[in-house]
């Protein structure tokens, strides 16, 4: 089992750290392979140049599609499942991440396919997990958690994931009250990922 963790947090003091860390640990449990694309680690350009925009708005599939872009791209095809990791701000993911779609969902890859040019594969399963400061009540009662999710898995995930789900893992403010439970849906994770791709 091949898993790609997208991990999207400048900070390793951050809660949304330790849940990595803990998701690492149980992944690797498995003995399954896991790689992890640490946007900030890295360094992930988010920003679009004048010449990718020019390939994507324009489709000009002659226009060379950038080495990193290329290297997430390898990453994608070895994997069995993918796990976008991130916190909420503002309602949506850092701009890390949302750069990461803009840039790696290259026209003739993700979107746009012609016969001359190799295609994502179809993902067997996709999980967005998100910390939020607020509870997921709150975030439901006031609409967010429906937009998110909309958003993230039927936009973003879309069809190029056979199965996808979002977990929200909220009410962070108050870390005390709600580590053991989130730690609980991450142990669970193990399991979701054996029955749907299996």
């Amino acid at each position: 089992m091949n898993i790609l963790i997208v991990y999207a947090h400048p900070s390793k003091k951050s809660y949304t750290f330790q849940v990595l860390e803990r998701l690492k640990s149980v992944i690797l449990k498995q003995n399954w392979n896991l790689e992890i694309s640490d946007l900030y680690a890295s360094n992930f350009i988010s920003d679009m140049s004048e010449q990718e925009y020019e390939r994507e708005g324009f489709a000009k599939l002659d226009l060379p599609i950038p080495e990193d872009v290329l290297a997430e791209h390898k990453k994608i095809e070895k994997a069995d499942c993918i796990i976008f990791l991130y916190p909420v701000w503002w309602s949506d993911c850092p701009s890390k991440l949302k750069g990461w779609f803009d840039r790696v969902y290259s026209v003739g890859y993700a979107y746009g396919q012609t016969e001359s040019f190799p295609k994502m594969k179809i993902i067997p399963h996709g999980i967005a997990i998100c910390t939020a400061g607020h509870p997921n009540d709150f975030l439901n009662e006031i609409g967010i958690a429906q937009s998110m999710e909309k958003i993230m898995l039927e936009d973003r995930l879309g069809k190029r994931f056979e199965n996808k789900e979002m977990i929200i893992l909220g009410g962070t403010l108050e870390l005390e009250k709600v580590m053991e439970g989130h730690f609980l849906e991450i142990d669970n994770i193990i399991e979701k990922i054996k029955t749907k791709i299996n």
